[in-house]
């Protein structure tokens, strides 16, 4: 066995470069059986090829599921470049899902640390946008929920892009087609039983996926107060929901978590989509790599700018490289990556580009419009039982074990509008004077940070979208229980589908420096109003065996706030994302401030595409976790085969710089070998509020 070993080392040496990263044995608990894992080692920007069909910017979550399935034949070539490093050195972090909320990384440079602008509506404060700077993206750092949205809001999505002319793309976008991509991505592994007869979680396998590469589950351990919150639910006149998977979310329920169960360890997009693989040549991963812009070809395709290919460096002081598309340049940075990238390529509102210095590529107002973002605040009462926290605070043997480390927050619950109005009647009526807030307004400037045309008429469909739509049926606003806190009990309130809408720009042609983000919080005062009463709810939570049996004083707010107008004045002071921001290359139609059509194409562009969180023109009732792995999932195989020109009523094919169609791949040339452990690691900021994202 050790001359086998020795005799692979060997041949894994003489596979790489002489640069190259020390190789490390590990375990591969994600490896479903047909290879064992091999030790790889990042290409350098000196080691790239000069030209990939397909180059993806950013390697967080959408970036690596692309990544692997774009490349899976063998051929086709695949760059990816992330600005992050690989997180190598963290591991064990990343690896143990308790210690998101007890030893974080988001105090060092593998978190973005973006933060926006002085929000009015929020009390005058400018709020922190923890974001993954890392391999792996914010999958890497987060919460871990994988909770899915209501069927609704989906086909809701759908209904704004769908026409005559792109049906065949459009479709991939309705529930039935998204759920399918959603359980393709995962395995399901029912709970320990254990942690069931505690918490009592409810499931029905036939919802969840069973050979997807990302492994799904409950946490291995469930701190015994879990038993009481879907009883408390119940006593409060919230039903639990048998089967939160199915397209109907509403109810109390445990989310699956995004944790391997063999070894409890989380799963992300990286130990998930790309660890498992065997060696690809055709397939680079270049780490500390930021775009700084795509470049474009003198030609055009049908009158659509042609990206060449990309300009990566490894900061602000570094030389700009080069590297060339063969076929297609794929955004992936996220709801604030993506639209910061195409803004300093010069795809964007002309006076923003104009004002930062840069030269209009395509003017495409749309670009960073349409933020729409999750608010989060809570109420919490001081508890002499063990919480998550007591328990890892102790430094007990329990609290050692992989199965205790493995337990994160994940009792949670959405709840409509009649169950916060106390009944229809009331409901509707908030609904018919949301409705009229947009029918009768005359002037929209104090709702919507544009005066083009194209993005207030973007606005009106989104809005009408959520009140004629989404409200009537879905969550609006999602309960958790929050137990990762010494002594303390929280139970947060987040609003989901918020008629504030925002923006974010740039004001410097450099990747480098901060896009402004302002995401107009409350500018809506009907937010404030649905989170006010989800508050008042939530409260009332106290009243309810077997909870109120756990809880002693109201922390926060306290006894002080009563009133309407003081729930209100606690909301704007307290809130904090819930980190689930998207929306800014919204895919719309472009006279209604769209960025990328129903194929995820930028509009006046032949080539270029954004595949992440970005694109949802609505925001909904979920973690995003589990909607973009669908769509992700679902957007390679639009790549990969295009739906026929007959079928979606145009072309499905687009061009190159070097004319070669994006539909097909045939690059047989060699690739630089490519053999590295990709282990990206960041942790959440700790506090009580974070457990969400």
């Amino acid at each position: 066995m050790l001359s086998t070993e020795l005799l692979a080392l060997t041949l894994a040496t003489l596979a790489i470069p002489a640069f190259a990263h020390k190789n490390r044995e590990f375990h591969n608990v994600h490896n479903h059986g047909a290879y064992a894992l091999s030790p790889r080692n990042y290409i350098t920007p000196e080691t790239r090829r000069d030209s990939y069909d397909y180059i993806i910017a950013g390697g967080g979550l959408a970036g690596l599921v692309l990544a692997s399935k774009l490349s899976a034949d063998g051929q086709t070539t695949v760059l990816v470049l992330e600005a992050g490093g690989s997180g190598d050195d963290q591991k064990a972090k990343i690896d143990t899902p308790a210690l998101t909320y007890y030893d974080s990384l988001l105090g060092t440079g593998a978190n973005w640390g973006f933060s926006t602008t002085a929000q009015s509506g929020a009390g005058g404060r400018s709020l922190s946008w923890p974001r993954g700077k890392i391999l792996g993206g914010s999958s890497a750092v987060n919460g871990m929920y994988m909770v899915r949205p209501n069927s609704g809001e989906i086909d809701a999505w759908h209904d704004l892009i769908a026409s005559d002319s792109n049906k065949a793309y459009a479709d991939s976008w309705t529930w039935s087609s998204l759920l399918e991509y959603m359980k393709k991505s995962e395995t399901f592994t029912p709970p320990t039983s254990d942690a069931e007869s505690t918490a009592g979680m409810k499931y029905n396998a036939n919802s969840h996926g069973s050979s997807g590469p990302l492994h799904t589950t409950f946490p291995g351990y469930m701190v015994p107060m879990t038993s009481a919150w879907l009883p408390t639910l119940a006593a409060a006149g919230i039903p639990t929901n048998q089967d939160a998977y199915n397209g109907d979310n509403l109810g109390g329920f445990f989310s699956t978590m995004a944790i391997n169960p063999s070894n409890w360890t989380r799963s992300y997009s990286k130990s998930a989509y790309i660890d498992p693989l065997p060696p690809r040549d055709n397939l680079h991963v270049l780490t500390n790599a930021a775009v700084t812009k795509i470049t474009f070809a003198d030609n055009v395709q049908d009158g659509n700018k042609v990206a060449s290919g990309v300009q990566f460096a490894s900061s602000a002081s570094d030389t700009p490289k080069s590297v060339s598309a063969n076929k297609e340049v794929i955004l992936a940075g996220g709801a604030v990556g993506s639209p910061q990238m195409l803004l300093v390529s010069g795809v964007g509102p002309k006076d923003v580009l104009e004002s930062a210095g840069i030269s209009v590529q395509v003017e495409l107002p749309g670009v960073g419009q349409h933020l729409q973002d999750h608010l989060a605040t809570g109420v919490s009462w001081a508890t002499t039982e063990d919480t998550q926290g007591t328990i890892f605070q102790s430094g007990s043997e329990l609290s050692k074990t992989p199965e205790f480390l493995s337990s994160v927050n994940s009792g949670t619950c959405y709840v409509n509008g009649s169950y916060l109005f106390d009944g229809d009647e009331s409901f509707n009526n908030f609904l018919a004077t949301a409705k009229a807030t947009l029918t009768g307004a005359t002037d929209l400037t104090s709702l919507v940070p544009s005066t083009d045309s194209t993005v207030i008429e973007g606005y009106k469909a989104i809005y009408q979208s959520y009140v004629d739509k989404v409200w009537p049926d879905s969550g609006l606003v999602e309960i958790l229980f929050s137990i990762n806190s010494p002594g303390t009990i929280t139970i947060q309130a987040a609003i989901q589908t918020p008629l504030s809408q925002g923006r974010l720009f740039i004001n410097s042609s450099s990747i480098f420096d901060p896009p402004v983000i302002d995401p107009w919080y409350f500018s809506n005062p009907a937010d404030v109003i649905i989170l006010r009463q989800a508050l008042k709810k939530v409260r009332s939570f106290a009243n309810f065996s077997p909870l109120k049996e756990l809880l002693g004083s109201e922390n926060s707010p306290g006894s002080a706030v009563q009133t309407d107008e003081e729930w209100e004045n606690y909301v704007r002071n307290s809130v904090s994302t819930e980190f689930h921001p998207g929306c800014t290359c919204a895919m719309l139609p472009q006279e209604k401030g769209g960025v990328v059509d129903a194929s995820l194409k930028v509009y006046g562009t032949s080539n270029v595409r954004v595949i992440d969180g970005s694109v949802f023109p609505l925001s909904m009732s979920a973690h995003l976790m589990a909607p973009i792995y669908g769509m992700a999932e679902r957007a390679s195989e639009l790549i990969l085969n295009p739906p026929s020109s007959s079928s979606s009523g145009g072309s499905s094919t687009s061009t190159g710089a070097n004319g070669s169609q994006t539909g097909t791949s045939n690059n047989n040339s060699a690739a630089v070998s490519v053999r590295a452990p990709w282990v990206a690691v960041v942790g959440l900021v700790a506090g009580v509020f974070l457990s969400s994202f």
